[in-house]
């Protein structure tokens, strides 16, 4: 969006002549007072809503909702306690519309699908691009997906099809089918005029693809090329000829990767033989962006979804594997713990400070873990460079544990009086500080060469290792060095 299409959405959400004067005060108070950082609706806009819809007050309502952006009518629905959702979609009725449908979070949009018509959603899916009409179809079950189909128009049904029939999560049904293509033989004017006289063409569109006889795409020229130019100019004159090409099966993660390394505003999506079938622009991609980031940190947490709307039982039995899982890295720790009982019979301190071993060490672990992950979801690290890596989180380690070594083994030799507990920690925690920065980065390196996502399993194996590792060397130096209280 552009900085007259903010203006101008600002004006419309806070016009005085839309709202009833205690409507506006209600709402302007409400827009006015957020935080500059916070693009939520404030709580007594929401109340205030809700008042109308539970007084029986419709025309108060929708008077409350109307200057509303579509983002923010969803914002409103997903605000709304679960129970009182179906009465607010029913009181705004047509407010309520495609492109707030598109807003919605996955688990509330579900719920808005199950209880809306196949004619219903057909009109809905017809008024929206076809990239948002296929992230609305796609969850469906099958009979309800194909009675959707059946009620919408046949163009509209071929291209979601179309869409439907490339993997999920790929350039095919992320793309946009809507563009504007022309031959290398145009002259500037007369794109102009083909752009002016054909009103069916889309309007949402950054760059003009020239394509030859075959479809294929050899070129692109930005809009304000096309009307900066003399008009009798030939469009394969201006256009340029590099342009970086979205196979149609790509991921939509490497195809975010390839608009972050290009600085890509859209980009052409082609067939196997290489024919122009679509566009990606990047409000798509910062989409796609912010939800495999999101991804990626649940993951690495074994939260799920991590979803505030998604159901209970979901949640539950997203986390209580991963909960499972740590309990057997615990038993492990717990068991090494236990070869050294008599060791910690003899110092008791030594059960206080092996906490902070483990600790440190799992934190570090985690530090390189997340960066090695990262790196891995935005492709620096290669086949070229993985022993590199290692090598240098290693020498990351080894720095990191040299000072947490030294602090903590000056720490507790002072508290303790026991120079001897205090050069047995700060080994302890050099050993298993340097012992997480490789598992960090190896473990993350070994899913990915098997092609298991590391995002997904590297936690609790990290864990594992640095909690055991941590109680085995502090338990293991003290019993070495014949510590006793």
């Amino acid at each position: 969006m552009n900085e007259t299409d903010v203006s101008a959405h600002k004006q419309d959400r806070l016009s005085p002549d839309a709202l009833s004067p205690d409507a506006h005060s209600i709402a302007d108070q409400a827009m006015e007072s957020r935080h500059d950082e916070d693009d939520r609706l404030r709580p007594e806009y929401v109340s205030a809503v809700r008042d109308a819809v539970d007084a029986g007050d419709i025309e108060r309502a929708r008077e409350l909702v109307s200057p509303l952006h579509p983002a923010d009518v969803a914002d409103l629905i997903e605000l709304t306690p679960v129970e009182e959702r179906a009465d607010i979609i029913a009181a705004l009725g047509d407010l309520v519309g495609a492109e707030v449908l598109s807003e919605l979070n996955d688990y509330v949009r579900d719920d808005l699908i199950d209880a809306l018509e196949p004619q219903q959603l057909a009109e809905l899916a017809s008024e929206l691009d076809t990239d948002d009409a296929v992230a609305i179809i796609e969850d469906m079950e099958e009979a309800d997906q194909q009675a959707v189909l059946d009620a919408m128009e046949p163009e509209d049904r071929a291209a979601i099809e179309s869409a439907l029939s490339y993997p999920e999560e790929s350039a095919g049904r992320l793309m946009q089918r809507d563009l504007i293509a022309v031959p290398p033989h145009m002259s500037v004017g007369q794109v102009i005029d083909y752009l002016r006289d054909n009103q069916s063409l889309t309007r949402d569109f950054w760059e003009i693809f020239v394509v030859d006889e075959l479809h294929r795409p050899i070129g692109t020229c930005q809009l304000s090329w096309v009307m900066t130019c003399p008009r009798p100019i030939s469009i394969a004159d201006v256009m340029k000829r590099e342009q970086t090409l979205i196979p149609v099966d790509m991921d939509q993660e490497e195809v975010a990767l390839r608009f972050q390394k290009y600085a890509l505003i859209s980009a052409a999506v082609v067939d196997g033989a290489g024919r122009l079938v679509g566009m990606i622009t990047v409000d798509d991609i910062l989409h796609i962006v912010q939800e495999e980031a999101g991804e990626d940190i649940l993951r690495l947490s074994g939260a799920g979804d991590g979803d505030i709307n998604e159901p209970v039982l979901d949640s539950y039995k997203g986390r209580v594997r991963w909960l499972l899982s740590n309990l057997l890295t615990a038993l492990l720790a717990s068991t090494i713990i236990g070869i050294f009982q008599g060791t910690i019979e003899k110092m008791v301190a030594l059960a206080a400070l092996m906490p902070i071993v483990a600790g440190v060490g799992g934190n570090a672990g985690s530090q390189t873990m997340a960066v090695t992950v990262r790196a891995l979801a935005t492709n620096q690290i290669t086949a070229s460079n993985r022993l590199r890596t290692i090598w240098r989180e290693i020498r990351v380690a080894l720095l990191n544990g040299s000072t947490v070594a030294v602090v903590t083994g000056m720490g507790v030799a002072l508290v303790f009086h026991n120079p001897l507990l205090g050069g047995v920690i700060a080994s302890a925690m050099l050993v298993n500080i340097v012992t997480a920065g490789f598992a960090g980065a190896a473990v993350p390196l070994i899913f990915d060469r098997y092609d298991i996502d590391p995002a997904v399993a590297s936690s609790i194996f990290v864990t594992m290792i640095t909690d055991s590792m941590g109680f085995f060397a502090f338990l293991g130096l003290a019993t070495v060095a014949g510590l006793t209280g």
